[in-house]
């Protein structure tokens, strides 16, 4: 494979880290590939780090009852976080990581502009805070192989169950032209 030249690699200055939590990663329930999406999104926050860049922990608030219960083992982060004025946790109540977060007001008192994400899942939370990122005027970075989701059952009399990757690329491409979707996680650069 042919290197791309440096001003063709995405860029970005900060890493927003999706509801990467013990439920969703690991275990009997863990999403499709989650190893490798682990693998892919341990690299970014490598070179995140390395690169002085903003990182920001989301962590999904889910109801009583739910995988990610607050307080129990599967709302734990799976990645070890270093908090401290260039790293964050942030505790989310509902898809949206700008929703009643400071999310916000984090990444403007940084003067991030550009933004790469990874998590999951695709078609929730990834999207719902990729979609308030574009509408605030953020360049979005979203690798094709940091992000994943659980399989689409089967709708009887309507189709066959969607398998796990399609719906992740489906909730990229949906998100329309503005956010690159097409590079993998290796090629994103970092910057403070």
């Amino acid at each position: 494979m042919t290197p791309m030249p440096a001003q063709d690699l995405p860029g970005a200055d900060a890493l927003i880290l999706v509801d990467l939590q013990t439920a969703f990663v690991s275990g009997d329930n863990a999403v499709p590939n989650a190893s490798q999406l682990l693998d892919r999104a341990t690299d970014l926050l490598d070179r995140a780090r390395a690169a002085d860049a903003v990182v920001v922990h989301l962590q999904n608030d889910g109801p009583p009852g739910a995988d990610d219960e607050i307080g129990t083992p599967g709302w734990e982060l799976y990645l070890p976080t270093k908090p401290g004025p260039r790293e964050h946790v942030i505790r989310k109540p509902r898809d949206d990581g700008f929703d009643a977060t400071s999310l916000g007001k984090i990444l403007v008192s940084a003067g991030v502009r550009s933004l790469a994400l990874c998590g999951v899942m695709s078609e929730m939370c990834v999207h719902a805070t990729a979609r308030t990122a574009l509408a605030r005027g953020y360049h979005v970075v979203l690798p094709h192989d940091a992000h994943g989701t659980y399989d689409a059952p089967a709708v009887p009399g309507v189709s066959e169950s969607i398998p796990a990757h399609t719906v992740s690329r489906v909730a990229a491409w949906s998100l329309g032209d503005q956010p690159d979707i097409t590079h993998p996680a290796a090629t994103v650069a970092f910057a403070r």
